[in-house]
């Protein structure tokens, strides 16, 4: 009720002992806080939270128009309502190192337990489109090592995501991620790879927990978990796939009611009444609220 049982620090341990056992870690991207619940209760290992859906969320372009604090008030709302580590999507750390060094506080303060930060120029782009650019790799390496400075608790995990594949080909992404992991990342993101064969070069290249972005209309395959485990990938994110999915639906229903002028046919799709009040504890609320009444109650 109200907000996790576990702190961050018990998060963000769980974390680093589920990337250390052999096993894929599965995290969808949430679109919201109720969402995020929804994750938990169907069992999965963590929470993502894209860059490129809290920007859909406001009405915006994922091209480096939302700001630190829009980014960590939304990874605190998620975080606050999961038991699971939440892993949040930090962009370019909204500027050089100092503004790095700053995010990585705000968003710890928030309660995620691990962060990305990339090496495109910023303001960024979504990683799937045409036209990056990336920062040079002394900038790359500095902006790590600003994130690893600034943490805390070192048990927050900071992943160096890097674009070059789609701009240097992959030969250089291999060179960038080994120095990224020099400067000490603890786990890496390689985007757009094309195929299991360029996450096979990579899983050879580093000794560090390898993320697999699995996100639909993109550069990369999309494959099985199986695949991607048998490939020694360590963590698989979905991150816009809930939101294009309840979009498409949304999109769906509001035909629906423009050419019938009713939703009767889509009621056996939507989640019941009951079920949203499962997700959100209404019970325990009730439980409380009832407990509350009975301790503070006027005797006669």
């Amino acid at each position: 009720m109200l907000h996790s049982t576990r702190t961050p620090a018990a998060k963000r341990a769980d974390l680093r002992a589920r990337l250390a056992a052999d096993e894929l870690l599965v995290m969808p991207g949430a679109v919201n806080p109720l969402s995020a619940r929804l994750i938990q209760d169907k069992g999965m290992g963590g929470v993502y939270l894209s860059g490129a859906v809290i920007a859909a969320d406001l009405g915006l372009p994922d091209v480096g128009l939302t700001t630190l604090t829009e980014v960590a008030q939304r990874a605190q709302q998620v975080a606050r309502v999961t038991d699971l580590p939440v892993l949040v999507d930090a962009d370019t750390g909204f500027g050089e190192p100092m503004s790095m060094a700053r995010t990585v506080q705000v968003l710890e303060d928030a309660g995620v337990a691990g962060l990305h930060v990339e090496d495109q120029v910023n303001p960024k782009r979504c990683g799937h489109l045409d036209g990056k650019a990336v920062v040079d790799l002394p900038t790359a390496l500095r902006r790590v090592r600003a994130a690893v400075d600034a943490r805390r608790d070192p048990d927050l995990l900071i992943m160096a995501r890097t674009d070059v594949r789609a701009v240097e080909g992959l030969d250089a992404t291999l060179d960038r991620l080994r120095a990224l992991v020099d400067a000490g990342a603890d786990a890496v993101f390689p985007e757009a790879l094309t195929d299991l064969h360029e996450l096979e070069a990579v899983r050879r290249a580093v000794d560090v927990p390898l993320l697999a972005n699995m996100t639909e209309f993109g550069r990369t395959e999309l494959v099985t978990h199986a695949r991607l485990a048998a490939v020694g990938v360590d963590v698989v994110i979905h991150p816009v796939s809930l939101l294009r999915l309840a979009m498409g639906v949304a999109e769906e229903a509001l035909d629906l009611l423009a050419e019938q002028g009713t939703l009767e046919p889509l009621v056996p799709r939507m989640q019941t009444r009951s079920r949203l009040y499962e997700l959100l504890d209404y019970a325990g609320y009730e439980r409380f609220d009832s407990t509350v009444f009975t301790s503070t109650g006027y005797g006669g």
